[in-house]
């Protein structure tokens, strides 16, 4: 049993592997191509993922908060200097500080609208946690891209 197993292991990588070898060769000499202009704008720089976080923390911190969408901080372009955008980036932790030291026993499931849609008060936070997750590995990727180690892996 164990024999036929390993054969079967071994006809599916072969074919995988001709498969494989038989694609690269249909494009031999095709000059690669461009990718399409909608692929490279998705590419963000560093200073654009920082700007995200700020404006997701801010828009949904803000809103467990209460807080008027024209008072709160306002995050600048990704072309601003470094201190611009870290004293945005400060301001939506600030923002977020607020929205989770109010959390108590008896709000943590009140509801209210975040943009389109109703949203818990704990679900809203777990929400902008997991986002700042996301984004965290987006910046370690640069980081190391850049052969720095992130903060996280440093010893």
């Amino acid at each position: 049993m164990q024999r036929m197993q390993a054969m079967a292991v071994a006809t599916v990588l072969t074919v995988l592997m001709s498969c494989g070898a038989a694609m690269g060769q249909a494009h031999a000499g095709t000059p690669p191509t461009a990718p399409p202009e909608k692929a490279q704008a998705s590419i963000r720089t560093y200073a654009r993922v920082i700007n995200h976080i700020s404006e997701t923390q801010l828009h949904i911190c803000g809103a467990v908060n209460g807080t008027a969408s024209d008072a709160l901080a306002k995050v600048p372009p990704e072309t601003a200097d470094k201190a611009a955008i870290v004293d945005a980036l400060k301001a939506s932790f600030a923002e977020c500080d607020k929205a989770y030291a109010s959390v108590t026993d008896t709000n943590l499931s009140e509801v209210f609208t975040l943009g389109p849609v109703k949203r818990s008060r704990v679900g809203a936070l777990w929400g902008n946690v997991s986002h700042d997750n996301e984004q965290y590995a987006t910046l370690a990727l640069y980081l190391r891209l850049k052969g720095i180690a992130p903060p996280s892996s440093e010893k």
